[in-house]
């Protein structure tokens, strides 16, 4: 734990420029060349604020293309060219990276992934000799004890030296957190250098190991492995003796199609060259470094390894996966659309698109995305997905057609506290209260999640009915999830119509500021001003919520302009006053979170 700790410090040194400030909505636009050298100058200056522009609203190309133009004039910049090669090098434009990663080189001023860049484009020209001496101008000690080691056993086989590739693997067993990458690595190169025996001993390590979690991707490269050497049946029953993941169900469903159609005769190997056993090397450091405090690191490794292998579209779903980090969409999606239909990755990755499409609210491309899809494959994750488009587009009587068509094909508890508690909040908008309530009930005595307890507690709440119960449901939905802001709302609006004005306000006024879009939260807040004294202050939310787009359907526009003119009577409800008080000693004051940098296997 410490170690990958201390090697995620070095590791952010050496990546910082990619990471973005908040978007600024200034157009810079570079300015056309002139002829004096005052007015070029000035140019230079203009790419680098046109440049810097397009690096904060996240469009790395376009800030990379500025930043060429303004080093063109600024040459020993040391501060641009890092931004240069790291901001190329992001968006899979590795050639040109390493051109700039190599000034920086001979001008001293990089860092240690500038000899990374180099060296990757070395492999990948198949300089293996000149890759390696690159990478022993490294000193960081993660280079050296990870990264150089992983990396460099895949330039050795492709020297085809093999003993110097296995002795360089040896390196990892020094720390015991990468005693699993070393196994894995070790089964790859025998693989890819012919060594069946050793492969399938290997292999057959890690297939048996209880305490090894294989990816999706390891199985493929395995059961590639046994189809090729006439063991086509133990590579079926391996894909048959998987367990179902929610998260990896479309892709292990996909997977054992493909073993099972696999004709050993015409099976290609995919470690077919060093530079695709570098790519997985590659892969593997992106992913032990895929968390949020060190994205920039999954970031660039993963876009060295989809250059070292084009076609490997498990590194593109990563790749995506960290563009929606970086609410990049499009970034995304075009990956998505470059796996081929053929590819277990093509459904999930066209799930996953669907899903950006709504994000960015357009509802009616995921919903045709989503339809196109369902002719294809008739599966619940379509139809859950179809329903929440049309929910989030208000097409809610619609969205119950589609939960309940996934309902009927749910086998898990998981799967169908889900779509109760969805087909409850869109019957809720139809204005069926009864059967919503029946079925977001099946969904708490499924799993009392908090979305669940926060949604029936509110809406209890509202109608003046089962008010101590409801009390104790937001209280608990609040003690799982102290930092949603609706249910920082519920709680709130829940205590100032319970009468403690002042007690609610903490809540409220949290709720506010993290979701200060939301004019419900507004008016709450509004309305527990006014009853605490605080006039104007209650009218300047009423006013505030009146401005803003109300999504949820709940504001009572004329009721709220009311407010502002006539203020608001206290609320008058029934409850058990001493069960209230005992639920209110219970709500927990929240912890702050703390993070934790754990490494995947």
């Amino acid at each position: 734990m410490g170690k990958i700790s201390f090697i995620s410090v070095l590791l952010v040194a050496a990546v910082i420029f990619i990471s973005c400030s908040p978007i600024v909505h200034t157009d810079i636009p570079v300015p056309a060349p002139n002829k004096t050298e005052k007015d070029l100058e000035i140019n230079a200056y203009g790419a680098y604020l046109a440049g810097r522009v397009a690096h904060i609203r996240k469009d790395f190309d376009q800030a990379a293309d500025y930043y060429k133009l303004a080093y063109a004039k600024d040459p020993q910049n040391a501060e641009l060219i890092d931004k240069l090669y790291l901001l190329l090098a992001s968006k899979g434009r590795i050639d040109e990276a390493a051109e700039y990663a190599q000034k920086a080189i001979d001008a001293k001023t990089s860092n240690s992934f500038a000899y990374m860049l180099s060296a990757a484009k070395q492999m990948h020209d198949g300089q293996y000799a000149d890759s390696l001496k690159t990478m022993s101008q490294i000193n960081d000690p993660i280079y050296k004890v990870f990264i150089t080691p992983l990396f460099n056993a895949w330039n050795y086989a492709g020297l085809n030296q093999q003993q110097k590739a296995l002795a360089e693997l040896e390196k990892l067993k020094q720390e015991k957190g990468f005693a699993s990458i070393y196994r894995q690595h070790r089964a790859m190169l025998f693989d890819y250098l012919g060594q069946n025996r050793e492969a399938a001993q290997a292999y057959e390590q890690l297939i048996t190991d209880k305490n090894a979690e294989i990816s999706v991707r390891l199985l493929e490269l395995i059961t590639n492995f046994y189809i090729r050497t006439g063991q086509k049946d133990k590579a079926v029953a391996i894909m048959d003796s998987t367990v179902n993941n929610q998260s990896l169900d479309t892709l292990l469903k996909s997977l054992r199609l493909k073993v099972a159609a696999a004709d050993p005769k015409t099976a290609e190997p995919i470690l077919s060259s060093a530079q695709i056993g570098a790519a997985e090397a590659l892969f593997t450091i992106a992913s032990t470094f895929r968390y949020d405090e060190v994205i920039d690191i999954a970031h660039m490794y993963t876009a060295l390894a989809i250059y070292m292998n084009p076609q490997y579209n498990t590194a593109k779903i990563l790749m995506a996966d960290i563009f929606e980090v970086r609410e990049m969409y499009d970034d995304a999606n075009r990956l998505y659309d470059s796996i081929d239909k053929n590819d277990i990755a093509y459904y999930p990755a066209q799930l996953k698109k669907a899903r950006n499409l709504s994000h960015q609210e357009d509802f009616k491309g995921a919903e045709i995305l989503l339809e196109s899809l369902s002719s294809d494959y008739n599966d619940i994750q379509i139809y859950m997905e179809l329903g929440d488009v049309l929910r989030l587009s208000g097409r809610f009587a619609e969205a119950v057609k589609y939960y309940d068509r996934a309902l009927q094909m749910a086998d898990s508890p998981v799967t169908m506290w889900v779509l109760y508690y969805a087909k409850g909040v869109s019957l809720e908008r139809t204005g069926h209260w009864q059967e919503a309530e029946e079925t977001l009930l099946k969904a708490y005595d499924i799993n009392k999640h908090f979305l669940v307890l926060n949604h029936l507690g509110y809406t209890w709440m509202r109608q003046n009915k089962k008010i101590n119960e409801a009390f104790e449901m937001i209280v608990e939905a609040y003690n799982q999830a102290p930092f949603d802001p609706s249910i920082n709302d519920s709680l709130g609006f829940a205590l100032y119509n319970l009468g403690y004005y002042g007690m609610s306000l903490k809540y409220l006024e949290k709720a506010a500021e993290s979701y200060p879009s939301s004019a419900v939260i507004s008016a709450h807040l509004g309305d527990a001003y006014w009853l605490t004294g605080r006039k104007n202050e209650a009218r300047f939310q009423w006013r505030h919520a009146l401005r803003l787009k109300d999504d949820s359907g709940e504001l009572d526009i004329e009721a709220t302009r009311k407010k502002i003119t006539d203020g608001i009577p206290e609320p008058a409800l029934s409850y058990d006053k001493d069960q209230i008080e005992a639920l209110i000693k219970k709500i927990h004051s929240p912890q702050k979170a703390v993070f934790k940098i754990v490494r995947k296997q």
